[in-house]
């Protein structure tokens, strides 16, 4: 679900990426007001998780790979505001370092996998927790809304590649960017995450959530001791088997380099050419492309690339959470 560059025109790019300012600037109030210096590391948690799930490609029909993503599961430990910064960040280390998504379909990226996946997926779950209040009606709305939350981010996805070819082309009536109509995108997208992905998001949710339930209620219980610890040993026992996602062959719909697009197949007919706005579009090199490393077997390069994220989320939000204690002292002061 990760938009590269190139395959949305720029406007589309501009105005998903205005959509999303004041999304975050919002979801930054939030956070100030609702999160407490101790619980701000929680948020590089939620970064790294969402990160390391991400990591876990796994096959979907037709011959592409697709990922979990965790926003539900984030929204629902922190609260959808939490999971929108959360998510935006590891989308942000994602593009900039590993050149997974594109850096001007930053705020596309973030407006599907960060906005409406953990906002409906932790609203599907608040609304059916709250009519059946039981443990079952908990775990009922964990897993239809993460279910739906992923599925429905996946279909505005597929209405962003599909407009392309409606709405910018060349003289010749080629398209520029993302050269598949809607009655392409649509069910190429959305039918692997209903079958699959939605499927691998909801047992990832409800696992962690599950866990850290169990292992630190504090994380999800107001008045309980949080113990960080335990959660830090499920992300490092992730960032162990994130090499799994290595399993997974092909490349994920919609995220074919320029130079693989003209064999794709679809209908029976490979595509044949490379749009023009791709061919010559926006080239950003990242520091670690597709999570490797040079010199370094692809699994070493999968793990060294899951540990440097997951520090980078855990260093930025404690120098964060330092920050917010100091000014709050100074006021109290």
């Amino acid at each position: 679900m990760h938009i590269p560059d190139n395959y949305l025109s720029p406007s589309t790019c501009a105005v998903l990426g205005a959509a999303m300012v004041p999304i975050w600037s919002v979801a930054v109030k939030k956070v100030k007001q609702e999160i407490t210096m101790e619980k701000m590391p929680l948020l590089g948690i939620g970064a790294a998780f969402s990160f390391l799930m991400m990591m876990f490609n796994v096959p979907l029909p037709g011959g592409t790979t697709g990922h979990a993503v965790g926003g539900t599961l984030i929204a629902i430990l922190l609260g959808p505001f939490s999971a929108c910064i959360s998510v935006s960040v590891a989308l942000l280390i994602q593009a900039v370092l590993f050149g997974d998504g594109g850096i001007l379909a930053f705020g596309a990226n973030a407006f599907n996998m960060a906005f409406i996946l953990p906002f409906l997926g932790y609203f599907i779950y608040k609304f059916i927790k709250d009519r059946v209040r039981s443990e079952k009606g908990e775990y009922v709305g964990i897993i239809l809304g993460s279910y739906i939350g992923i599925n429905i981010a996946a279909f505005v996805a597929s209405i962003e590649f599909g407009i392309q070819p409606l709405l910018f082309t060349d003289a010749a009536g080629q398209p520029l960017y993302s050269p598949y109509p809607l009655s392409v995108s649509i069910p190429a997208m959305t039918i692997p995450h209903v079958l699959v992905a939605g499927v691998v998001e909801a047992v990832f949710t409800v696992v962690i959530y599950s866990f850290i339930k169990k292992v630190s209620p504090g994380t999800i219980y107001e008045g309980t001791k949080q113990k960080i610890n335990a959660i830090y040993g499920l992300i490092v026992a992730l960032i162990c088997l994130t090499p799994l996602g290595l399993l997974a062959t092909g490349t994920a719909w919609g995220e074919w380099g320029a130079d693989e697009i003209q064999d794709v197949v679809s209908n029976g007919n490979a595509l044949g050419f490379v749009p023009d706005g791709m061919k010559n579009g926006f080239s950003f090199e990242a520091m670690m492309p597709d999570y490797a490393v040079k010199g370094l077997p692809d699994f070493a390069g999968y793990i060294l690339s899951a540990v440097a994220g997951v520090a980078i989320f855990t260093i930025l939000f404690k120098i964060i959470g330092s920050m917010k204690k100091n000014r709050d002292g100074n006021i109290a002061g």
